[in-house]
């Protein structure tokens, strides 16, 4: 297994808000049906497989990307809250839908989209290993109707960047989901640079976001490595209260985890390559370009992300020298998040959608009604 590096750069732009549905939704996605004018209109649709910080930061970079291309989109979100027969469900109504593209966030949505969706144009993003996965042939010739970005993280680095936080850590935890391949693929890269870095991996695997718990408690370790596992990084709450109550540090995969209560990573930014996947899915439909040949794409600029605050409620002291090479320092840079809050509004927004298609139901019933005493 290879891990690349030679990836395009990519500008910062601020996604726009997005609507998020869930899976039980009507399917509009709130995108209207305006065509924007004389301006070019596209249908896509966008299977996200859970809501966390990460994941909706890449959807909202992908549309941006079309913000700032001025085409207009009819979108349809969908989000399988963290069920891959959700996510399997999900790809079938978009296989027989009138769509032009499908954007699928995560690799379980990919494999969803991939195995169901034929004709139809598929860009992914936040996937790690996209050929482990069985998504492409290879990352240069993806082959079939599918491409996009991959978000496969500097594991050694990370590691060693553990190592230079807590020197005297010998044994790193790591909480999956067995369910995952993109995690496993981690797992693997985590063994391989602990054989180098003297370091000992004890892993241990969950199913869902309730067992993470039981994870951490059957380690017996001085660190946590939280993988980008889409189930775990949505219980980081559990993670971030097991190293305050162990005081032993959490190393994030990527920065958003940083703001919600790990100590530290090198990471990527998931805004960023959401917009650079959006780039490629204008490129297919605006330049005809065919997915089977356009290369997986990555980004080379890695951010180093500091939380001082969680680093001493963890019980770890961050250098002096460390702040000063940080790109990213929580509570001065970027406001420290609360994950439990996090997850709290991400609560709120899926109530909120329901409500919206509740009263569009009512609204809806109440016409047929006035039609019959008509």
């Amino acid at each position: 297994m290879r891990q690349r590096h030679h990836i395009m750069k990519v500008t910062a732009l601020t996604g726009a808000a997005a609507l998020m549905l869930t899976a039980c939704g009507n399917g509009d996605g709130g995108g209207g049906d305006d065509d924007g004018g004389d301006g070019e209109s596209y249908s896509i649709g966008v299977t996200q497989i859970v809501s966390h910080p990460s994941l909706d930061a890449a959807r909202d970079g992908f549309k941006s990307a079309f913000e700032e291309a001025d085409v207009e989109v009819e979108w349809d979100e969908q989000n399988a809250q963290g069920e891959q027969a959700t996510a399997t469900n999900i790809a079938g109504t978009f296989a027989n839908a009138d769509l032009d593209l499908v954007l699928a966030i995560a690799t379980p949505t990919a494999q969803a989209a991939a195995q169901a969706i034929d004709d139809t144009p598929i860009v992914f993003t936040a996937v790690t290993d996209p050929e482990e996965a069985g998504l492409v042939d290879s990352w240069d010739e993806p082959g079939g109707n599918i491409t996009g970005t991959s978000d496969m993280n500097p594991v050694q680095e990370q590691l060693e960047l553990l190592q230079e936080i807590d020197p005297d850590a010998e044994t790193v935890g790591i909480v999956y989901s067995s369910g995952e391949a993109n995690s496993q693929v981690q797992v693997d890269m985590a063994k391989e640079a602990a054989d180098e870095l003297g370091l000992e991996i004890e892993e241990s695997t969950v199913t869902t976001s309730a067992e993470v718990q039981q994870g951490l408690q059957s380690l017996d370790v001085d660190a946590v490595y939280v993988p980008t596992d889409n189930v775990v990084v949505s219980a980081l709450e559990t993670v971030i209260q097991y190293g305050e109550d162990n005081e032993l540090p959490i190393i994030a995969a990527e920065g958003d985890s940083v703001t919600r209560g790990a100590v530290a990573t090198y990471g990527i930014n998931y805004e960023k390559l959401g917009q650079q996947a959006g780039e490629m899915a204008l490129r297919v439909l605006q330049d005809d370009e065919d997915p089977a040949s356009m290369a997986v794409e990555e980004q080379s600029e890695l951010e180093l992300y500091i939380n001082p605050e969680a680093a001493e409620a963890q019980g770890i002291e961050i250098s002096d020298d460390l702040l000063d090479r940080a790109d990213v320092v929580v509570g001065e840079d970027v406001e420290a998040q609360d994950p439990a809050e996090a997850g709290e509004e991400e609560e709120e927004e899926d109530d909120e959608d329901s409500e919206d298609e509740d009263a569009e139901d009512e609204g809806a019933e109440d016409e047929e009604a006035e039609d019959d005493d008509s």
